[in-house]
């Protein structure tokens, strides 16, 4: 058998929390990139949390997916409850990547690999030591005792096993992944560490796309958490003026991490210039990063823009998760608003609402006690095609996006956009270069999380059929001139191809600074 045949795929896909079990706008373009490029072979390595968080895959594989693995992060081995001694030599060598994960700096290459060895293996830490050793307990209460001052002791460790325990599912995945020609993470996070770990490893070559900035929406879903308790007295010392410190020590594990999967990939993607700009201000180098562009199938949406009707229907929709961070009780507020001037109008909430089921029922709550119902609806998935050409004006809330599909989608299908100022939202509204903007404004940006002027917004593009239909002219031209998936595919293609040809050296000892 020759070498080329062990290789199970070109390309392994480290897919955390999306592709294949959750829908939405990174699922998505995870099955157009593996669709759009059927000549190479894809791996689809997916890491959830538990178990019960997912239901069936909701995407059916191109067959160009030569292999599947799944794995949960709080879902790893249950071990017997069985004291030991632990290895306090290889403790006191994850005590110096601790040291240097306290530090905003890159990490030192040779201390990531010394540790990574550590983690996992027998005579280091395995996951049994880690659990139920004198050397663990030991050092987790010496780390208590010599850096915190806020938190109880239950707190602190409880919050050290749960943030550390990932790390051995990570190791295992790590020893197990069968061979491949190249790794590609969607996120940095446990994906990302994980590309970091096997590219230290194995030197696989390791590519980095980010759609959203994951440590940014991390601190956001870390300020709203209310698993994590803040003991806010006038007494301890915080971490951070305002956090408590374990919300503190969540936010750096996450940024440390970041920049250990920033320095081990190359290239590191970002969907437009604002992001790969943060993504350096976080830590990347500047050298490795580069900008490639979401892109859509446009020939499917002229197809929708054919059986749009003649008129404005005055029907708003909201496409995408029922979740906090697409601001969904915004759109309700901001459709409370547009009624007092528009009665006729319509909100269409469309997307899955099996993410988080509390926050769907506050919505429905919210849509009640506004009296909105059957102005307000929720539709749950659909086919995005069937409904675009029904609605009037595309509505996106979100307090963080990267490059949303479903602006682009709506674009292509005649449809003018009210959007948030977040991610490269103003970008695909309003143009980003001189010849982009000359192409006029396909609708209007408006400020998180007030209602009062999406509404306003809103109003002013239902009301006015010129301001509607140049906004619908500036749309349409500029998806057809820039945000074309053939374009996409090409761009990734090379990537692809360059990547496979670079030599599979780990990053030089400066740890790719």
């Amino acid at each position: 058998m020759s070498k080329k045949e062990t290789y199970v795929a070109d390309i392994a896909l480290l897919l955390e929390g999306t592709y294949p079990y959750v829908r939405g706008g990174v699922s998505s373009w995870v099955h157009q990139i593996i669709s759009g490029l059927p000549e190479l072979k894809f791996a689809v390595i997916f890491i959830g949390g538990e178990p019960e968080m997912y239901d069936k895959a909701q995407y059916q594989f191109p067959p160009n997916v030569t292999h599947f693995e799944t794995h949960f992060l709080l879902d790893s081995k249950r071990y017997p409850t069985k004291s030991r001694r632990g290895n306090k030599k290889a403790f006191d060598e994850i005590g110096e990547l601790h040291e240097q994960m306290r530090d905003q700096n890159a990490m030192p290459v040779e201390t990531m690999m010394r540790a990574f060895k550590q983690l996992g293996a027998k005579n280091g830490v395995s996951h049994e030591d880690f659990l139920y050793s004198e050397a663990s307990w030991d050092y987790i209460t010496e780390q208590y005792r010599s850096r915190c001052t806020e938190p109880s002791f239950v707190d602190y460790f409880w919050a050290i096993r749960t943030m550390h325990a990932p790390l051995f599912v990570l190791t295992e995945i790590a020893k197990t992944l069968p061979k491949v020609k190249a790794l590609h993470a969607i996120s940095t996070g446990y994906a990302g560490l994980l590309g970091a770990m096997l590219r230290l490893q194995r030197g696989t070559p390791f590519i980095l796309t980010e759609h959203g900035i994951y440590t940014k929406e991390r601190k956001i879903d870390l300020a709203q958490a209310t698993w994590i308790r803040d003991y806010n007295d006038d007494v301890s010392n915080t971490l951070h003026d305002e956090m408590g410190y374990i919300r503190g020590l969540w936010i750096k594990f996450f940024e440390q991490i970041g920049r250990m999967a920033y320095a081990q990939a190359a290239p590191i993607v970002s969907l437009y210039e604002g992001n790969r700009l943060r993504q350096i201000a976080d830590g990347a180098p500047a050298e490795k990063t580069k900008v490639i562009t979401n892109g859509i199938n446009l020939p499917r949406y002229e197809k929708v823009l054919q059986v749009r009707k003649e008129g404005i229907p005055p029907v708003l929709g909201l496409v995408g998760r029922v979740v906090p961070i697409k601001d969904i009780k915004t759109f309700i507020r901001a459709m409370r608003a547009l009624l007092d001037k528009l009665p006729e109008a319509e909100g269409w909430i469309v997307g899955p609402e099996d993410e988080d089921e509390d926050y769907v029922e506050e919505c429905k709550e919210l849509v009640r006690s506004l009296g909105l119902e059957g102005k307000v609806k929720f539709l749950g998935f659909q086919n995005v095609a069937d409904i675009l050409p029904q609605l009037g004006l595309m509505v996106l809330t979100s307090i963080s996006e990267a490059l949303p599909l479903v602006l682009l989608e709506a674009f292509a299908s005649g449809l003018p956009c009210v959007a948030t100022d977040v991610g490269s939202c103003r970008e695909l509204i309003e143009g980003s270069g001189e010849d982009d903007r000359a192409l006029g404004a396909a609708g209007r940006v408006v400020a998180i999380a007030d209602p009062e002027a999406t509404a306003d917004a809103a109003y002013a593009l239902l009301s006015d059929g010129a301001e509607w239909r140049a906004a619908q002219q500036a749309g349409l031209q500029r998806v057809k001139r820039y945000y074309d998936d053939q374009m996409m595919f090409a761009a990734y293609r090379q990537l692809y191809v360059d990547t496979l040809q670079t030599d599979s050296a780990p990053e030089a000892a400066s740890g790719g600074r």
